[in-house]
């Protein structure tokens, strides 16, 4: 799967795409990755990519005849039989990014991923070149760049075969699916389905006063099952228990 992402600041991609899970899949030749700096397709003497908004008011908007050129550079580096980048526009306007729109996301072979900065875009590039806003979360960053990097986390995690575990994925909290043991997988899942997982636990079996709960211990699957959506359950209640509700509807 590929990733192109615009923005004015590509060193800010430079090292989390190197580390952990991105850089083996990216070592291995999972995921690629393109960086296009929107300051090279600026205007005049000092690059320019933003200016004062029409109507008044706060802060410098981005330019579309900017962008414009960097969406040329863009279909330049794509080959011409490969499928047109589906473009996302990092936006506090957008819909909030969930697990099961970057299971979706996953598969598309290539995503552009459009970091905005100062004010915004002109709308006239986002009706242009955009097909999808996107929010990681009602609240406003200094940019898009943070946003972008996560949106590319969540849904690398998606790609097949980036993550060494696929049943870690389908077990992750938000999963509609999750599964459970295999004995047991039919009866009665690990966790709420979109809910919070339970706790996890691991060596020493004491630590400072606090054991591992027992029933982590006996062997017993299908207890364990049990254990777990009991606190998948309890956890997912007390603390967002808007999951439910959405589970009920």
């Amino acid at each position: 799967m590929r990733f192109s992402i615009l923005t004015l600041f590509p060193e800010y991609f430079e090292s989390p795409l190197k580390c952990s899970l991105l850089g083996r899949a990216r070592e291995a030749g999972l995921l690629e990755f393109d960086l296009l700096a929107l300051r090279e397709f600026g205007e005049g003497k000092y690059r320019a990519v933003d200016d004062r908004p029409f109507g008044g008011g706060a802060g410098m908007v981005m330019m579309p005849q900017v962008l414009e050129k960097a969406f040329e550079e863009l279909a330049k580096r794509t080959a011409a039989a490969a499928p047109k980048p589906h473009v996302i526009y990092l936006s506090p306007q957008g819909n909030t990014l969930t697990a099961a729109r970057a299971r979706e996301l996953a598969h598309k072979p290539h995503l552009a991923l459009l970091c905005g900065h100062y004010e915004g875009i002109d709308e006239r590039a986002i009706e242009e070149f955009v097909d999808e806003e996107i929010s990681i979360g009602d609240y406003v960053l200094s940019g898009g760049e943070p946003a972008a990097m996560v949106l590319l986390d969540a849904v690398s995690r998606f790609v097949p075969a980036v993550v060494g575990e696929g049943s870690s994925v389908a077990g992750d909290t938000f999963e509609r699916q999750a599964p459970g043991a295999p004995e047991v997988k039919a009866a009665l899942p690990e966790m709420v389905p979109g809910g919070l997982k339970a706790p996890v636990y691991t060596r020493p079996r004491s630590w400072r006063g606090r054991e591992v709960p027992a029933v982590l211990l006996s062997g017993n699957h299908a207890e364990i099952a049990r254990w777990r959506y009991a606190q998948s359950l309890e956890r997912t209640r007390a603390r967002r228990p808007d999951l439910l509700e959405d589970l009920k509807g």
